[in-house]
């Protein structure tokens, strides 16, 4: 079974029983159409054909709903539209724009943020409505094109390995090894994280040294993306003293844990620790949560991969832009070298002509210290027949 630490399938069940005949304070006609994007979208049905297939997971449901319903009040509100689909190409963006520059504002008189996320959601049911109708033998012009769906750098809490001992130093002693545990490991928290159980960590041994350490087994249901398996290389001893203390069964979760009250822990902490400023990433320390922590680790293992695909299988990513953003954070330089330009065919390559270059000059060695040889015998052999001739012509 896998937890659910947000309770999102809890919490889109119960909505959709709320919401069985219409949803509340909206139109009946936008109503019916975000009821039917919703329902086509949890059983993967008129996918666009350059998204993902398969039924949308609960925690993606229950953010397409929240934006379908606030784009549905807002077109009412602003544009007196009671039908989404009828919103025009120049209110569209006139309300996008307002959203980055703050012109509109949120009901609490704050700007909004992550624009992109909204902007991305609208057109992905503009694609499904264009999709709806074309298998109806309608055209629809597809107004969101030139949608702005570029992601701000987000904020957050960046720790370097001296900082992060420093927050496992004065941690209580739960929340060193799960902090540890975090940093080394780099998992989604509280996602995957709660779901790793005793039975997910498998011990393995280094041939180089016999040192003992964990193999971390995250399993495929209870990923975003896919399974793995990865090392622990770092807190795989403090790790093992834990689950003793702990009396851990082979079946138990590894830690027991609320959200809430552990990002809340590691916000005092971080505060009292490193103190109320800003970290290098733009957010302050004492608004460090648990996934902050896989931000950090993966900061900490990109230098240490050499490979981009293998360093993409520890973190479970299907793309590389994760990649490409925490090289461009960590301001890292191109330090190749002519050797480094050379790939292994070629080296490979000239390896094997420097092979045969040596083997050619080895046997040349040979064959001159042979010829001299030979000269040295042909000169000694010239010095003992002028002796004899020498004797010869004394005798006569």
């Amino acid at each position: 079974m896998k937890l659910d630490p947000y309770k999102h399938e809890e919490t889109w069940k119960n909505w959709k029983k709320e919401v069985k005949t219409q949803i509340p304070t909206i139109s009946k006609r936008n109503s019916d159409l975000i009821l039917q994007y919703l329902s086509d979208m949890e059983i993967g049905r008129n996918i666009s054909s350059v998204s993902a297939k398969g039924g949308r997971s609960y925690a993606r449901l229950n953010s397409l709903r929240n934006r379908m319903v606030f784009f549905a009040r807002k077109f009412e509100d602003l544009f007196k539209i009671d039908d989404i689909t009828n919103i025009e190409e120049e209110q569209l963006f006139k309300f996008f724009y307002d959203m980055t520059i703050g012109g509109l504002k949120k009901e609490n008189g704050g700007t909004y943020k992550s624009v992109d996320t909204y902007s991305k959601i609208f057109k992905a049911f503009w694609h499904w409505h264009m999709k709806v109708n074309r298998k109806n033998g309608l055209d629809i012009l597809d107004i969101t094109v030139d949608l702005n769906t570029k992601q701000d750098k987000p904020k957050w809490v960046y720790l370097d390995e001296k900082q992060v001992r420093k927050l496992i130093d004065k941690a209580k002693y739960e929340y060193k090894i799960l902090i540890l545990f975090l940093f080394d490991s780099g998992i989604r928290a509280p996602t995957e994280l709660l779901n790793v159980k005793i039975s997910d960590l498998h011990e393995r041994t280094n041939p180089n040294n016999d040192k003992k350490y964990f193999e971390l087994s995250i399993r495929e249901e209870t990923s975003k993306t896919f399974g793995r398996k990865i090392k622990l290389l770092i807190c795989s001893e403090m790790l093992k003293e834990y689950i003793v203390d702990k009396q851990l069964a082979f079946e138990d979760y590894l830690f027991s844990i609320k959200p809430f009250m552990a990002n809340r822990y590691l916000k005092n902490l971080g505060k009292r620790v490193l103190g109320d400023v800003k970290s290098r990433a733009g957010q302050k320390y004492s608004e460090i949560t648990l996934y902050d922590l896989r931000h950090c680790s993966c900061c900490y293992y990109l230098p240490r991969y050499k490979s981009e695909s293998v360093l993409k299988y520890r973190f479970g990513w299907k793309k590389s832009d994760m990649i490409h953003y925490y090289t461009e954070f960590l301001g890292m330089k191109d330090t190749i070298s002519e050797e480094d330009m050379l790939i292994d065919v070629t080296k490979t390559e000239i390896e094997q002509r420097l092979s045969k270059s040596e083997q050619e000059n080895s046997i040349l060695r040979e064959r001159i210290e042979f010829v001299e040889n030979q000269m040295i015998q042909v000169q000694e052999l010239t010095k003992m027949v002028n002796v004899k001739i020498r004797l010869l012509e004394d005798a006569t």
